[in-house]
């Protein structure tokens, strides 16, 4: 498999209106935004596929697997930057920390970073002016840039933030974020997930870790892990082909019988019975 490189901070690339993907699955050493110009089609990310049509916004981690399936011409622009990135930004350094920790994890999000519907407006805007100033060149044109990427990926950021527990906020402290991406990354290792393991990784007595992470969050530690799993269970079920017994090994679940009996639970439904649904 092919392994692209960036070898400055941040990149700019506009594709040429394309009928068929050019490039075969491939993985980057980068961070990569991924713009749908215009077009539509199926993003396979990691092997899930997501529908995508104009003003669809994607971010690749470094080691993420894409390709695309295209069905209408598809033009796409590409924002590439590397850590260093982050840590140069002219962003508040809580700002950046917020990044940093989004940037993260957000391979496990689902499609489309922009769920909402007026700063999918604001980032067409923005695109809109990367592409101008990638093209002219005027007066400061990486000042501007700067600016411009450091805005879509604050977007990105309150985006995803909304779909973190009720009462992460951006005046959450720091160690509770950091608990919270600990998770996140190591979701599929229910051993490095044990509330013993991570009070030693943090420095937090087991007996208190609990009502901490409950006072950050609203939620207990087991709650936030499970409630977690089976979103991640609920994307793979609706934008991937892995049969039940590989979305459980994935994830850490001890079989698929104990991830039938949890969703089940929760959502009233098996996953067979949920996957059906959706897809009608």
């Amino acid at each position: 498999m092919v392994k692209a490189h960036l070898y400055e901070p941040f990149e700019i690339a506009l594709s040429e209106p394309m009928d068929e993907c050019p490039r075969p699955i491939h993985s980057h050493s980068f961070f990569e935004l991924v713009y749908i110009i215009a077009g539509t089609g199926r993003h396979f990310v990691n092997e899930s596929g997501f529908k995508y049509s104009s003003g669809h916004l994607f971010l690749l981690t470094p080691g993420d697997t894409h390709h695309f399936d295209i069905q209408k011409q598809t033009t796409l622009l590409f924002v590439r930057f590397n850590e260093s990135y982050i840590g140069s930004s002219r962003l508040q350094e809580r700002s950046r920390q917020s990044i940093a920790y989004i940037l993260k994890n957000a391979n496990q999000e689902s499609g489309s970073l922009l769920k909402n519907k007026g700063d999918q407006v604001v980032a067409r805007s923005i695109m809109e002016a990367i592409i101008r100033e990638h093209h002219e060149r005027d007066f400061y044109p990486q000042e501007l840039l700067l600016q411009f990427i450091d805005t879509i990926l604050m977007l990105i950021v309150r985006n995803i933030t909304t779909r973190l527990p009720g009462k992460v906020s951006e005046n959450t402290e720091e160690k509770a974020l950091e608990i919270l991406q600990y998770v996140q990354a190591n979701i599929a290792e229910p051993e490095k997930i044990r509330a013993k393991t991570i009070s030693q990784q943090f420095g937090i007595s087991e007996n208190y870790l609990g009502r901490y992470f409950k006072k950050h969050t609203n939620e207990t530690l087991q709650e936030y892990i499970m409630h977690y799993k089976l979103r991640l269970v609920e994307s793979r079920l609706l934008h991937s082909s892995m049969r039940l017994n590989e979305i459980a090994d994935s994830l850490g679940f001890t079989d698929k019988s104990h991830l039938n009996r949890l969703f089940k639970k929760y959502n009233g439904v098996s996953p067979a019975q949920y996957r059906r649904q959706q897809q009608i």
